[in-house]
C-alpha cells in the first residue's frame, strides 16, 4: 500500500511546470515520431521528474511549502525505494530508444540526485546548484526530447534550441526559490535567489529570461518560423505582465516574495508556455 506522502512527495503536478521543454523540443522537429514521443513523455512526465521530486524530499524533509506543495508530509523509506524502483524502470525502457537516450537520461538521473544527497549535495551552491538545473532540466532535456522523438534518431539537435530551453528554465528557477530563504539557510543551502536577495533575484530573471527570448528568436527566425514567434511571444505577454506587477509589490514590501505569489507565477507561467509551444507544434505538424 502507498502511503499518502509517498504520493504526495513525488509530486506528479509538479511535472507540468517542465511540460513546456517537450512541447518546444516536439516544436522544433520535422518529423516526429509518435510511438516514441509518447514513451518519452512518460519516462519524463510519470516516472523521471516525479522521482526526482520524491528523493529531494526525502534528503530535505522540508517542514515548510516546497514547490507545489504548502503543507509536506515527512517521508518514509517507502519513498526511497519508489524513486529507486522508478528510476531503474525508467532507464530499463529508455533502451528501447536509444543507447544515447539511456546515458543521457542516466546523467539527468546522476546530476539530479548529486543535486540533493547529502553527502554531495550541488544544491548547497548558488552558482553551481543553479546551472545544474538550468543545464539539465533545460537544455540536456530539449536534447532528449529531439533525438529521442525524431523519425531518424537524430544526434544533431539544434543548439540554438538547447539554449533556449535552458535560458527559458534559467530565468524562471530562482523565483521558485525566493519564498524559502530562511528555510534553506537553516538546512545550510544558499540558492542563487538567496545570493541575489529579493530585488536582485527578479532583476537577475529578467535578464536571464530576455537572453531566452533573443535564442528562441534566432531559432525561429533561422526556421523562417516568423508567424510562429510572433504567437508564442503573444502567449509569453500574461507572465511578463505578472512577473512586473509581482516584481513591483516586491519593491514595496519583500514579504510579497511569499508562496502564494511563486505559485500563481509558476501556474501561469507554465500555462502560458506550455499553450505557446503547444501551438507552435499544432501548427508545424497538424495544420
Amino acid at each position: 500500500m502507498i502511503k499518502k506522502s509517498t504520493l504526495q512527495l513525488l509530486r506528479f503536478h509538479f511535472s507540468f511546470f517542465l511540460l513546456p521543454v517537450y512541447f518546444f523540443a516536439l516544436s522544433q522537429l520535422p518529423h516526429i515520431n509518435y510511438n516514441r514521443a509518447f514513451l518519452i513523455f512518460v519516462l519524463l512526465h510519470v516516472l523521471v521528474y516525479p522521482s526526482s521530486n520524491g528523493y529531494n524530499s526525502y534528503m530535505d524533509r522540508d517542514e515548510t511549502p516546497i514547490g507545489g506543495l504548502e503543507h509536506p508530509l515527512q517521508p518514509t523509506k517507502q519513498l526511497f525505494f519508489l524513486t529507486l524502483l522508478m528510476d531503474f524502470i525508467a532507464l530499463s525502457t529508455a533502451f528501447f530508444v536509444s543507447v544515447y537516450f539511456f546515458l543521457g537520461l542516466l546523467l539527468y538521473i546522476v546530476a539530479s540526485r548529486a543535486y540533493s544527497y547529502r553527502g554531495i549535495r550541488l544544491k548547497k551552491f548558488p552558482i553551481v546548484g543553479f546551472l545544474t538545473v538550468m543545464i539539465f532540466q533545460g537544455g540536456v532535456t530539449f536534447w532528449l526530447v529531439y533525438h529521442g522523438c525524431s523519425e531518424s534518431l537524430s544526434t544533431s539537435v539544434p543548439l540554438s534550441g538547447m539554449l533556449s530551453a535552458s535560458f527559458l528554465i534559467g530565468g524562471f528557477y530562482p523565483l521558485t526559490q525566493i519564498y524559502q530563504h530562511e528555510a534553506d539557510k537553516a538546512d545550510g543551502v544558499q540558492t542563487i535567489s538567496y545570493l541575489l536577495g529579493y530585488k536582485g533575484t527578479f532583476v537577475f530573471c529578467a535578464v536571464v529570461y530576455s537572453m531566452a527570448m533573443v535564442f528562441l528568436g534566432y531559432t525561429f527566425f533561422s526556421a523562417l518560423m516568423f508567424t510562429h514567434f510572433f504567437l508564442l511571444s503573444i502567449f509569453f505577454l500574461p507572465v511578463l505582465l505578472y512577473f512586473f506587477w509581482w516584481a513591483s509589490r516586491v519593491w514595496k514590501d519583500v514579504k510579497s516574495a511569499d508562496f502564494k505569489h511563486t505559485m500563481q507565477m509558476n501556474v501561469i507561467a507554465s500555462l502560458c508556455t506550455n499553450l505557446g509551444f503547444l501551438t507552435v507544434l499544432i501548427l508545424n505538424h497538424f495544420e
